[in-house]
């Protein structure tokens, strides 16, 4: 099992002049430590994920600070974009990087976001994949059409092929689109069981092998916060827990009383669902001390999973979170 860190912090409206120490930080330890890959998303309008509106930005700032660990968009919501400045600034980051980059894609899901390309939020599933494959051709070097132009991207990459990734939340399509396409998958278990997901993984990997012979790979994002004392650190992750799925904007999706409008709920209502919740996630979760997270490891293991993509910034505190990564590492060397 490989370990890797990704952020989605839900502070996006903070004001500190530090807001990325967490992120530059977290990156070096984890090019130190032997982790496999940093994961930056893309995020607009929301203070849930807001720091993140541009990941190869991020991205870029890693490369110039880190020297092995892999720099990866978790996601590029490509629909949003036009491909071939996809192509040219992670094109940018793959040179400073040393040839670090690989991208997960996605085709997006918040109306509000589509305020960036609004003539393609009904169509965003449609198009994923043929615009997946134009950046893909444009960072070969290969001239595409664009209207009446064609044009090549530059600088040339370092790497000659662009390690991709899909996101699913959990939806079979997408992950058999990842298999069909060669990239890996992303999930997460935001709607989904250990069993559910190990169904998703197989209808993945039997794509895959059905257009490549190669079986892919399976990263499983995962509330992380560890510590040496089991309970004390369920108890210092589950207040953040619960505030950050509070300002997640799928949060009522995946709680039982989703038909109940939200103006309706009382702080007390909000209160029982969060703590059901996080119950929930914690569970499943890398939240405690590294033996007992061990048996989490196993069960993504069983699941068919290959790297556990670990979300440190749902807790806000910088000097806990950082004391927690040597006991990630010391569950990383128990799970080799």
């Amino acid at each position: 099992m490989q370990f890797s860190l990704s952020f989605f912090s839900a502070t996006g409206d903070s004001t500190s002049s530090e807001k990325y120490k967490l992120l530059l930080d977290a990156a070096r330890y984890a090019d130190q430590a032997g982790f496999s890959a940093v994961w930056i998303p893309e995020r607009h309008f929301h203070p849930f994920g807001g720091l993140y509106p541009n990941p190869a930005v991020l991205g870029a700032a890693l490369a110039t600070t880190t020297s092995r660990v892999g720099i990866r968009a978790g996601s590029v919501v490509l629909p949003l974009q036009h491909v071939a400045r996809v192509a040219e600034e992670w094109s940018v980051v793959d040179n400073l990087s040393g040839g670090r980059v690989e991208i997960s894609f996605a085709s997006g899901w918040q109306r509000n976001d589509f305020v960036l390309a609004p003539e393609n939020y009904e169509r965003r599933k449609s198009m994923l994949e043929g615009a997946v494959d134009e950046v893909r051709r444009l960072w070969r070097g290969e001239s595409v059409p664009f209207g009446e132009e064609k044009v090549q991207t530059f600088p040339r990459p370092l790497q000659a092929e662009l390690p991709i990734w899909m996101t699913s939340a959990g939806t079979p399509a997408t992950a058999e689109l990842a298999g069909r396409m060669g990239a890996g998958l992303l999930t997460h278990l935001v709607g989904q069981t250990y069993g559910e997901l190990a169904e998703l993984v197989r209808r993945y990997r039997v794509a895959s092998m059905d257009a490549t012979g190669q079986p892919g790979r399976v990263a499983l994002m995962l509330h992380t916060f560890l510590g040496r004392d089991r309970e004390r650190a369920r108890a210092t992750a589950k207040p953040p827990l619960k505030r950050y799925l509070r300002s997640a904007a799928n949060l009522r999706a995946s709680m039982p009383a989703r038909q109940i409008p939200e103006q309706h709920l009382t702080e007390e209502d909000w209160d029982i669902m969060l703590e059901h919740a996080a119950g929930r996630y914690m569970s499943g979760a890398l939240i405690g001390d590294p033996a007992g997270c061990a048996a989490v490891v196993e069960q993504a293991a069983q699941a068919g999973v290959d790297e556990i993509s670990c979300l440190i910034d749902f807790v806000e505190s910088y000097e806990e979170v950082m004391t927690g990564l040597p006991l990630l590492a010391e569950l990383a060397k128990l799970a080799a």
